[in-house]
């Protein structure tokens, strides 16, 4: 029986990648299970407003033509389809800090439960008292970041893998937004290229996954237009955005190694730096030592 990855412990840059998988690999049913549990609405409010997107501009597509064609049309089409963008867009936050809170909460309790799964009733207390304060976190820390990038681009790159901490430090240590602000600074002093590498390898690897699905759902839109041209219709659109719209949520799911990454550089610099984990064996060997040796004696 393969041993259970322990959490809190320095790694270098390839245990923390191979580590990454070793654990998902170990706790996939429990994850996949808590994760269609408390992000399943939101999964499915966005595969929703997606599908009716794509029928939309198919239709939009479909009813333009030489002899009806307007110039302000295009202009009017995108202006009448913002409400529904705006509205993916919010649903599509919701989920995406519903998944990372998801996966912080279980990797939390399994270190507090000594490298075993949590039940649906501690998952379920750690995720709605979490929730809101990642939520707003959240959109803190992208203004921080989409401000980094839009001014020379730097700041935005070095904010990012000091950002990406913010949210282990909130669920882990149980703290305000503020403190794990400043303690994702402190974590990350001479540990940043690390931190930063382990982060673009992990999104390199989503990036290649996601290309993968993104395959066939090319392939089939290309199709789709083609037999729109052919035959005049948009008929085929509603089986295609279904199809493409299931490909493009199950790509949603493996969002869950971006976030055990930067869990587990959130572990390496903690252990690396003050030694919690050690000093917790310590404490509780001592204690265990301190109870033999008042065991009462016997004659």
């Amino acid at each position: 029986m393969q041993t259970k990855i322990e959490l809190a412990k320095p790694r270098d840059f390839g245990e923390i990648i191979s580590d990454n998988f070793t654990f998902i690999k170990q706790n996939l049913k429990p994850l996949l299970k808590y994760f269609f549990i408390f992000c399943g609405v939101f999964l499915l409010a966005t595969a929703a407003i997606n599908v009716m997107l794509q029928i939309r501009v198919f239709d939009a597509v479909a009813n333009v033509n030489a002899a009806n064609y307007d110039t302000a049309s295009p202009l009017a089409n995108i202006f009448a389809l913002l409400p529904e963008y705006l509205l993916l867009i919010a649903v599509y936050i919701l989920m995406s800090v519903s998944t990372n809170v998801t996966v912080l909460c279980y990797m939390a309790l399994y270190k507090q439960k000594q490298n075993s799964a949590p039940t649906t009733e501690e998952m379920w207390g750690y995720f709605k008292y979490y929730f809101f304060r990642v939520f707003g976190a959240s959109i803190v820390i992208g203004l921080l970041t989409g401000f980094g990038l839009l001014f020379c681009l730097v700041p935005g790159i070095y904010l990012y893998p000091i950002m990406a901490l913010v949210p282990s430090i909130m669920i882990i240590e149980n703290t305000s937004f503020s403190y794990a602000f400043g303690q994702s600074f402190r974590l990350i002093k001479e540990n940043w290229w690390l931190t930063f590498g382990v982060l673009v390898v992990t999104y390199l690897i989503l990036y290649v996954i996601n290309l993968v699905v993104a395959v066939p759902s090319t392939i089939l839109g290309a199709g789709s237009v083609f037999l729109h041209l052919m035959k005049g219709t948009s008929a085929v659109s509603v089986p295609i955005a279904i199809i493409t719209t299931i490909l493009s949520s199950c790509a949603h799911i493996f969002q869950i190694l971006m976030i055990v990454a930067a869990n587990l550089c959130y572990f390496n610099l903690t252990e690396t730096k003050e030694g919690t984990s050690l000093l917790g064996r310590i404490d509780q060997f001592g204690s265990q030592q301190a109870a033999q040796d008042q065991a009462p004696e016997e004659y």
